[in-house]
């Protein structure tokens, strides 16, 4: 890949040569054609971007970017993607997971990532299946999900990403869908512009394997009065119409009608204030509330791969470079006959 001189480039510069090998109408697509999108309204260079991904569906991405890439192993994208970030901080470094690779084999990996603050991107496509290996439930389908793994339907809780990014403690916090390409578009460049861990959850249809998956919430037809953008300094306020709100009733939210309440007891949303609210919202059954999407929480906090490079200049001007050598036979040596 040649050095770039200009960062001018459009979302086609940001496509590869590789043939596209999802299905015909994955919600793969447009993921992939929102990343690019914002690649280039970001104004990146080529050589400074590095995704890194998985096993999985999802995990192909790499492929189809213009960029440098690495398809890694099942689950631990972070892991190894926090070593390309702290080897050359300069490098903007993607991470491409699913709701398997990310919350099942890789979910240690995921969590600590977000504690430590890492100047990674996630992107974790949630289609509630394992679609690569056609049709098992997943940690995020839903409980009673009848599946090739689960025929008399699944048993086990699924996971909220929300509530386990949020528990985390990641310091950017986002959702979107496929289909919602400006919507996407523009959650994936607050992230990029976030310092630290970013992890955004999308809403992605398997139309295979789980087709309709989010339908009831995401649907054109339904999703105004299914879905609320959450969008910091702006009132909880949703609908069709523009007539529903939420407020909080003690400690659980619930919809009411905006004519029917004081407008200053509709909550502004604060993606920098305590992250409870936003653990509220998040955990409210389908069909009680509307859906959340947009930014949960989004606060400033040093990354973790800045203190390590500042800890190694410091500890240079204090000890000087070093000598690998010397430290190996540093201490009390022994020697086995």
């Amino acid at each position: 890949m040649s050095t770039e001189s200009t960062t001018n480039l459009t979302k086609k510069d940001f496509k590869s040569n590789q043939d596209v090998r999802w299905c015909p109408g994955c919600g793969d697509y447009a993921i992939l054609n929102a990343v690019q999108g914002a690649m280039a309204k970001l104004g990146k260079k080529r050589e400074d971007v590095v995704f890194v991904s998985g096993i999985g569906c999802s995990s192909r991405f790499p492929y189809y970017m213009e960029t440098y890439g690495f398809h890694s192993i099942h689950g631990r994208a972070p892991a190894i993607a926090s070593g390309v970030k702290i080897a050359n901080p300069k490098l903007d470094v993607w991470v491409i997971t699913g709701d398997g690779d990310a919350m099942s084999i890789g979910g240690n990996h995921f969590i600590h990532a977000l504690r430590r603050r890492i100047n990674l991107k996630i992107l974790m496509f949630n289609n509630r299946i394992y679609g690569l290996t056609k049709g098992q439930y997943s940690p995020t389908s839903e409980l009673g999900k009848v599946t090739k793994s689960t025929p008399m339907g699944s048993l086990d809780t699924p996971f909220n990403p929300i509530h386990l990014a949020l528990a985390a403690k990641a310091s950017f916090v986002g959702r979107s869908v496929d289909m919602m390409g400006s919507h996407l578009e523009d959650v994936i460049m607050k992230a990029a512009a976030h310092e630290g861990s970013a992890y955004i959850e999308i809403f992605q249809n398997c139309n295979i394997f789980n087709d309709g998956a989010w339908k009831h919430i995401t649907d054109r037809t339904v999703r105004d009065d299914m879905l609320i953008d959450l969008r910091h300094g702006e009132k909880l306020i949703f609908g069709k119409d523009h007539d529903k709100a939420i407020v909080l009733d003690g400690f659980d939210p619930k919809v009411v009608n905006v004519a029917d309440v004081d407008e200053k007891d509709i909550p502004v949303w604060d993606v920098e204030a305590n992250s409870t609210f936003a653990y509220l919202l998040a955990g409210n059954p389908e069909g009680k509330l509307p859906t959340p999407i947009g930014v949960f929480r989004d606060v400033k906090r040093p990354a973790f791969d800045v203190g390590v490079h500042d800890q190694i200049a410091r500890a240079r001007q204090k000890y000087g470079e070093g000598d690998l050598e010397q430290l190996l036979y540093a201490g009390d040596l022994w020697e086995v006959k």
